[in-house]
């Protein structure tokens, strides 16, 4: 999963047909189990644009966004924001979200 910084992730977001950007923050412990289903995913589905970044370094996507808390998965179908996934419940969970 690459680093992405805002203005990648509004390239990516209006190119692919679904992208999504996962926000987490270094001290966050449940971040690093979604950090661990993300790599699965990511494994199963290389064609899919999902990148991420650190939210204190992000700041203006949290505001866009109006994140809540972290983890975070943005996702965007066709440049349309669709859903903000705060639990992250399983990997089988994501993919059907991801799909």
């Amino acid at each position: 999963m690459n680093y992405w910084t805002n203005e990648t992730w509004k390239r990516e977001q209006a190119a692919e047909p679904i992208a999504a950007f996962y926000l987490y923050t270094p001290m966050c412990g449940t971040c690093n189990v979604a950090s661990k289903m993300l790599t699965v995913i990511e494994a199963m589905r290389p064609d899919l644009p999902v990148g991420k970044a650190d939210l204190n370094y992000v700041q203006q996507v949290a505001i866009d966004h109006e994140i809540e808390s972290v983890p975070c998965l943005l996702i965007h179908r066709k440049g349309q924001p669709m859903e903000k996934i705060y639990a992250f419940q399983s990997v089988p969970y994501l993919l059907e979200k991801l799909s």
